[in-house]
């Protein structure tokens, strides 16, 4: 017999994409050429063979590269689908071609060479299988021609063959090739004709296991319309459950649940949607309760794959757009065709959700150009509840892809003045009555109207810690906020705020709070909402929260018998106090709002449950954090209240600490660390000179001598200009021209002897200068240092030799003073010695230094009276 060849390796590359299934979603690793090769060995032989994909972007770049295995299972799906999963990491593949010719040729080179593998790799055995031959060899596996006579025979053959892997690939085989599911369906009718329940109990045992064989070939003929009626049928028969049968084959029968908004013209499309459909319904009805893991995956690949079949050709075709969103036009008036559009947009929007970004974006963007946020508007407001959850259901779809792409949307309503799509979200709020809507649009408002964005979000995290989230929102990222962001908070609080807690403020002088179940539900989610405000908002919600008197109205809320407004209520208020802002905690304290927590706290303090643990909480951040202005606000206004529940730590704490520190007058911290302080600061001991350094002089007395010194310094002048003429012609000084000195000064240790050698000492006085020319008349000394710069120059001095010769200095310049330091200058000192007769015996005054204990006045020697 001749040697067969090795299974042809394909060198033509075709264009594929590569999927991964992680968390039961397709992943798309990239798009790139697939080729299906052998690597060869050191002396030239093929083997491991081997399919590769190549990235489009990057040629050198391997995005895919697996070894052909028995265990891979590879399957081919629909036209050009092939999946597997890896052996050795357990990973579901699938590469989807871009043109069945190219997913033919791979999927033939990779059945050819499992079809050598029987135990291994055959590689290049002599006696391998060819192209041609590989498809065409028998199955060894055979069944019985199924009647109602031996259907217990299939049934026990069945189970035999799916105990191994092996004969689990060979009856799937044998099951497609020979179109067995085919022989079976009208034995379902004629047991059913017969009314043979054990018949139908096994035709039922025998359908599970053809669909568990986990074969996607088997699955999509199961689900065709030639075939999925009788599969259904039996399957309606569950000997679980024998005396039950359902009803699956009149609810897929029923043609009227498929509705054309627009005609489809592909008929490929067509019969991909009737295909999806039915499998979802096999996969969430028929098998839920027996479906296994594998063929779980495989309806979901299959459910995946048709849905981006369809969601891709009705966005590539714009006539098909242009035809449904034209329904909502004015002039159109069918207004049953409007709600079947909005519904058919929902499922297109429900199916995007599992598409990738990229695609996800695609259908957004093309669906929006062709005017989807009309579509929005218009099922917001519409009378029929399924049209409002569609349009909410496509509103929170796109929110939950790019919240950005519709706060664009808004920013343009605004600067074209058109209405809002956040107005008509809080119209909707008010009056819905579905608690799931109401929940959507709550959610959606929070999310249009957060102002920071996810790395602020993200910043703030890893700041201050992802458990704290209370500390977080005081200190989010404000400058990283889009100005368009601001812009629309702008107008929501100049415009739709009042609107939205319009039912908040109407509260106002109501005395009956006593709500229906919608608008109890109501209130709840307007003050969900006002928390999330307050915590994003900051400045503005401040303002609004004291210019519309919020907290009075939550307040009010607490006389409500529903028990959780009581209890959002309380939330409300727990979220204030962890704010720890001044300003809320001012407005708690000047409205009053203690008094009814406390009073709602007692009523329900003999139960516990969830009201009471949130009042609990709140006083037990109080203390806790020890926010002391409102602990002694409570203990002043409510001591009675709190003494009556201090069977409970917190309160007992709370008033034990209030009398502890008597109002909490001192605060014990502040005053340790004041005194850490100031033994810091303190000076050494020795360091006497930089004490003094330390020490400021008393404002007063420095006000003092300051005045003092500015009066001598004008009142000297003048004294010296002052002169009396005389009977014979010279002039007397209006003060003595030497300054005595004065019993003030006890630290004066100088002694001064002045004698005059004429005879006649004048009374006041006079001193000339024997140096000076005869014709130089007289001058006024310079007068002597003040009293204040003395005592500053001795404070300075440590040396008391240094006084002496400074005090010797002093005086011996205000002796010669007369002649290079005159105030009148030395003209009028010779004409006062031409007036004396220019005798050259002139006053001589003589100067005696010797240190004494005690100062010494001085005296005239020529008997002269001292003056003082």
């Amino acid at each position: 017999m001749m040697a067969q060849q090795v299974p042809h390796q394909s060198s033509e590359k075709k264009r594929v994409k590569v999927y991964e299934l992680r968390n039961n979603d397709w992943f798309d690793r990239g798009t790139g050429f697939c080729t299906a090769i052998y690597q060869v060995s050191e002396d030239g032989q093929p083997k491991d063979p081997r399919v590769v994909v190549h990235s489009e972007d990057q040629s050198d770049r391997c995005i895919l590269e697996t070894r052909i295995s028995k265990e891979d299972g590879f399957q081919k799906q629909q036209e050009t689908l092939i999946v597997w999963t890896e052996p050795v990491s357990g990973l579901d593949m699938a590469l989807s071609f871009q043109e069945a010719d190219g997913c033919a040729m791979i999927w033939k080179f990779v059945n050819a060479v499992q079809q050598t593998m029987p135990g291994g790799i055959a590689g290049a055995q002599d006696d391998s299988l060819s192209d041609d031959l590989a498809m065409d060899l028998p199955n060894p596996v055979s069944l019985p021609t199924p009647e109602i006579g031996n259907l217990t025979e299939v049934e026990v053959a069945m189970r035999g063959l799916n105990t191994t892997t092996t004969g689990r690939d060979a009856l799937a085989k044998y099951i497609y090739n020979e179109g067995y599911i085919g022989k079976l369906i009208p034995l379902v009718e004629m047991a059913e004709e017969f009314e043979s329940v054990g018949d139908l109990h096994r035709l039922c045992n025998i359908m599970k296991t053809v669909i568990l064989l986990n074969d996607t070939t088997i699955i999509e003929q199961s689900v065709s319309d030639e075939f999925v009626i009788g599969v259904v049928g039996a399957l309606e028969y569950d000997p679980d459950f024998p005396t039950h049968k359902a009803n699956h084959r009149q609810w897929l029968a029923d043609q009227g649940r498929y509705k054309e908004v627009v005609p489809i013209d592909d008929e490929t499309i067509k019969r991909k949607i009737h295909q999806t459909y039915r499998l979802q319904y096999l996969k969430d009805v028929v098998l839920a309760r027996i479906l296994d893991d594998p063929t779980f995956s495989v309806l979901n690949s299959l459910i995946f794959f048709n849905q981006v079949d369809i969601v891709n050709h009705l966005q590539a075709n714009v006539q098909f757009l242009a035809d449904l969103f034209g329904i909502f036009n004015p002039q159109n008036q069918d207004l049953e065709r409007k709600k079947d559009a909005v519904l058919f947009i929902q499922q297109c929007c429900a199916i995007a959700k599992s598409l990738q970004p990229p695609a996800r974006q695609s259908l957004y963007n093309n669906f929006i150009a062709h005017g989807l946020l009309r579509v929005i508007n218009y099922g917001l407001r519409h009378t029929n509840v399924s049209v409002r959850v569609g349009a909410t259901d496509i509103l929170v779809s796109m929110i939950d892809h790019d919240p950005q792409m519709i706060r664009q949307t808004l920013h343009r309503q605004i600067h074209e003045k058109q209405g809002l799509l956040t107005d008509s979200l809080i119209d909707l709020l008010l009056v819905e009555v579905d608690l799931g809507v109401k929940s959507q649009i709550s959610d959606a408002l929070k999310v249009l109207l957060d102002h920071c964005p996810p790395q602020a979000q993200m910043q703030s995290a890893e700041q201050y810690g992802k458990s704290n989230a209370e500390l977080q929102a005081r200190f989010r990222a404000q400058s990283n906020m889009d100005p368009n962001q601001e812009v629309l908070l702008v107008h929501f609080y100049e415009t739709s705020a009042e609107k939205l807690f319009k039912p908040l403020l109407d509260l106002e002088g109501r005395e009956d709070i006593k709500f229906t179940h919608q608008q109890a539900s109501m209130f709840g989610y307007l003050i969900e909402i006002m928390i999330f405000f307050i915590r994003q908002h900051q400045h503005r919600s401040k303002y609004f929260l004291m210019q519309r008197n919020i907290p009075q109205r939550v307040i009010q809320l607490l006389a409500s018998p529903e028990k959780y407004l009581k209890l959002v209520s309380i939330r409300f208020f727990r979220h204030l106090i962890s704010m720890q802002d001044e300003f809320y905690l001012k407005q708690l304290t000047d409205q009053h709002v203690f008094g009814p927590i406390l009073m709602a706290l007692a009523d329900a303090m003999p139960r516990d449950n969830l009201l009471s643990s949130a009042g609990l909480d709140l006083f037990e951040y109080i203390r806790k954090e020890n926010l002391r202005e409102l602990m002694k606000y409570l203990v002043e206004n409510f001591r009675e209240k709190l003494i009556e529940l201090s069977n409970l730590d917190t309160f007992r704490d709370m008033v034990h600490q209030y009398d502890a520190t008597r109002g909490f007058s001192i605060n014990q911290e502040s005053l340790v660390e004041l005194e850490a302080d100031d033994i810091a600061r303190r000076p050494n001991a020795g360091n006497t000179r930089g004490l003094m350094e330390h020490i400021t002089m008393d404002p007063v007395e420095e006000e003092y001598w300051s005045k003092e010194e500015e009066d001598e310094d004008e009142e000297l002048p003048r004294k010296a200009e002052k002169t009396v003429p005389a009977a014979n012609g010279n002039t007397t000084p209006s003060r003595p021209l030497v300054d005595y000195v004065s019993d003030e000064e006890p630290d004066e240790t100088v002694e001064t002897k002045i004698t005059t050698s004429t005879p006649e000492a004048t009374p006041s006085g006079s001193v000339s200068d024997e140096n000076s020319d005869p014709g130089t008349p007289p001058s006024a000394v310079k007068p002597p240092e003040r009293l204040s710069e003395k005592r500053r120059r001795e404070e300075d001095d440590e040396d008391e030799l240094g006084n002496l010769m400074a005090n010797k200095r002093r005086n011996s310049t205000s002796i010669n003073s007369n002649s290079s330091n005159s105030i009148l200058g030395g003209a009028a000192l010779r004409r006062k010695k031409g007036s004396m007769g220019g005798s050259g015996n002139g006053t001589k005054i003589s100067i005696n230094l010797s240190p004494s204990p005690q100062p010494t006045p001085i005296t005239a020697d020529d008997g002269g009276e001292a003056q003082g």
